[in-house]
């Protein structure tokens, strides 16, 4: 997919800041990182999101985000890290990718990046959790 920049980037059209690379993941610096480390992890392949990744992707590419959340409090002096992908709302790049970002105690950042809801009552958290539990029933990785 040639407009995407992501898939530029791991073919090696646009420079980037490469972290990691192999057969199926590539890892590299956010050109504009929540912190200085914040590494995004990408397939080679052009997977839009997270639903679509084929199943035999799903290791490997969380593998090279385990490792990488793994290394970036040695390398960077980080007491954590956080981890997040973005599906469609708020995915800048239309290419699955994996936030990996270092933490430190008191860094300014607040959970997460949006308020926080209440469910109206345990009835209501049961009822959305069973809904959720019936449609991961039919759900088949690609």
């Amino acid at each position: 997919m040639g407009s995407c920049v992501f898939c530029s980037i791991v073919t090696g059209e646009l420079a980037a800041d490469l972290v990691y690379a192999d057969d199926a993941v590539v890892a590299f610096l956010d050109c504009s990182p929540l912190f200085q480390g914040h590494v995004l992890v990408v397939p080679r392949s052009h997977v839009p999101t997270l639903g679509e990744l084929p199943a035999e992707m799903v290791s490997p590419f969380f593998t090279v985000v385990q490792r990488i959340s793994a290394a970036l409090p040695l390398a960077l002096d980080a007491h954590g890290t956080f981890v997040a992908i973005n599906n469609v709302v708020s995915q800048s790049v239309p290419h699955l990718h994996a936030h990996v970002v270092p933490r430190r105690r008191k860094d300014g950042l607040r959970g997460f990046f949006w308020p926080r809801q209440r469910y109206a009552g345990l009835s209501e958290a049961a009822s959305i959790a069973a809904a959720i539990r019936a449609c991961m029933t039919s759900y088949r990785p690609a």
